[in-house]
């Protein structure tokens, strides 16, 4: 079932339903005595009860079944991480989950590496299905990494019918997971195959095409971790079909988006299916090579609502066994860390806060970013004195957002504080309560500065009250970076790392605009909760301690 390093010099890509290609050897003269049917799964995310979710799966598969034994079941990576089961368990619920379902094949996504890569290689050591991994090479000192344990290809029989997959996983991987876990003393050794503008990958996919029909394949699919949209070009499945040829379908993830049967010309013009059923269950993806050997693909929806008893019953035993791993303590506070005052007012959202302290130093740390922000509207529960279970953590930060990294200059940083503080007023005023509460407001790490709430803001936004710029005179000044252990003034022209989350640096969360066009040093790694239950216990030693007893003195506001 699997096979050693030797083989992984290939490429990558989901080959999903079209008409039967010309250039599929031999295909045409044969005929089968049943259809076969691929069913599809791609960026579940943890999100196992979905619209159709597992229990949907199987129970469709079981109806299928009944007309054709020739089933194959696929996924197309990130099914481990997304929400708490995949976090508790680092992805092991998933893997048994998948296994109860009866998974055929899997190949890796961007975030089957958030676990780091040793607990990769033991999931998949775990699965009872196969990881096609056609693109992905370990050039590391280790003896072993999860690259052994996968298959460059695999060529399935169907009756009269062998059909060949293919598994690719985005070059992007390095960015949009942890780049640390990727390299050895501070060097990548992990090469995804891409080369520049792509030729590489096409390279290799080619190859292995070729070695898919010398193993009899009549048909070859990709299962694809490489998104249609929202990725470079040249390593996008679009690209990826137009500069190959041999693939009937690629079945496509990464970019969550819904294509029930995209026809794409091949470099030899022939047409190839590209099919993404979305994400968490949007959809069930249904590949069919009729008897006669012509590919379709549909999206089955919320029409299909059947689910499968057996199935529902393992998510529920697995649940109660996550439900009491949430209440396990992952680290405990000597100090109070309330989002709130007594009044009810979210202080969160107007001023420095001890709780925002730590937040935004977990993410400066993780990141070892220059500077960090945390939106006082992403911080959602004060942690108590004493144990802090998993559960805690997630409810300080349960909206899923992803650690980002942008290269940004000084003057994008002045422009986000500022904007942060457009709708503060005095901390003094209205009988002491925290006035001008906006979940924009930014929790600093790496930064001090000044608010001088007596200077009207001047920032200007358009109708969706979006960050458009500074129109006059700045109500913050006096603003210093941490370089080092000194504090030295920020330097408007010059570019410093900013880490946050996606929602702000790359979707211009709560209207910061200012970072949307930042280069990406890292794209959605890690979810906040795990950035925050990493800094506690891997930087703080699992205590966190009387330096969070109070703010920390970094927004002054006057």
């Amino acid at each position: 079932m699997k096979v050693s390093s030797i083989l992984r010099k290939v490429a990558a890509a989901i080959l999903v339903a079209a008409a039967i290609p010309s250039f599929a050897k031999g295909a045409s003269a044969k005929t089968n005595d049943n259809d076969v049917v691929i069913l599809y799964t791609n960026d579940v995310h943890c999100g196992i009860s979905g619209k159709i979710g597992y229990a949907g799966l199987v129970a469709y598969r079981n109806e299928v079944l009944e007309k054709t034994p020739y089933v194959l079941t696929v996924d197309n990576g990130d099914a481990i991480q997304g929400e708490a089961m995949g976090s508790i368990s680092k992805g092991s619920f998933i893997i048994d989950l998948m296994n109860e379902v009866k998974y055929d094949l899997a190949i890796v996504g961007n975030h089957e590496f958030d676990y780091t890569m040793p607990q990769l290689a033991s999931l998949i050591k775990k699965a009872q299905f196969t990881y096609v991994n056609t693109n992905i090479s370990y050039k590391g000192k280790d003896k072993t990494s999860f690259v052994d344990d996968t298959v460059p290809f695999v060529v399935k029989e169907f009756g009269a019918f062998k059909v060949g997959f293919i598994g690719l996983c985005t070059p992007t991987s390095i960015t949009t997971s942890t780049p640390a876990y990727f390299m050895e003393n501070d060097k990548v050794v992990y090469d995804f195959g891409a080369g520049k503008d792509g030729k590489k990958l096409y390279s290799l996919v080619q190859k292995t095409v070729k070695k898919c029909q010398k193993a009899g394949a009549d048909f070859v699919v990709v299962l694809s971790h490489l998104g249609d949209n929202g990725v470079p070009d040249a390593v996008s499945s679009r690209a990826l079909i137009q500069n190959t040829y041999g693939i009937s379908a690629v079945l496509d993830g990464h970019s969550h988006s819904v294509i029930e049967c995209e026809k794409i010309a091949n470099k030899k013009g022939q047409e190839v299916l590209l099919s993404s059923t979305g994400t968490k269950f949007e959809k069930l993806g249904k590949l069919t090579i009729s008897r006669d050997g012509k590919f379709s693909t549909v999206l089955v929806g919320e029409e299909f609502t059947g689910k499968d008893a057996g199935i529902e019953a393992y998510i529920e035993k697995i649940q109660s066994s996550y439900n009491e791993k949430l209440q396990e303590v992952v680290a405990k506070s000597e100090v109070a860390l309330p989002i709130a005052g007594d009044d009810g007012i979210r202080l969160v959202r107007s001023r420095e806060t001890a709780i925002g302290d730590l937040c935004a130093d977990a993410y400066r740390a993780v990141a070892k970013s220059d500077v960090a922000f945390v939106n006082g509207g992403g911080i959602r529960k004060s942690l108590n004195a004493g144990d802090i279970t998993f559960s805690d953590v997630i409810a300080v930060h349960p909206f899923g957002n992803m650690l980002t990294v942008v290269q940004a200059t000084g003057a994008q940083i002045l422009d986000c504080i500022e904007f942060a503080a457009h709708r503060v007023q005095n901390i003094a005023s209205a009988d002491g309560k925290a006035v001008g509460e906006f979940g924009g407001f930014m929790q600093v790490s790496g930064l001090k500065f000044k608010i001088d709430t007596s200077v009207p803001s001047s920032v200007e936004t358009d109708e969706k009250n979006m960050f458009v710029k500074v129109g006059g005179k700045r109500r913050v000044s006096d603003v210093f970076v941490l370089s080092g252990n000194e504090w030295v003034p920020i330097d408007a022209a010059k570019t410093y790392t900013v880490a946050s989350h996606n929602y702000m640096l790359l979707n211009s969360g709560d209207g910061h605009t200012m970072f949307k066009d930042s280069p990406v040093l890292v794209d959605s790694a890690m979810s906040d909760y795990q950035v925050l239950m990493t800094y506690m216990s891997e930087f703080l030693g699992g205590v966190v301690g009387s330096e969070y007893a109070a703010p920390q003195g970094r927004i002054r506001i006057e």
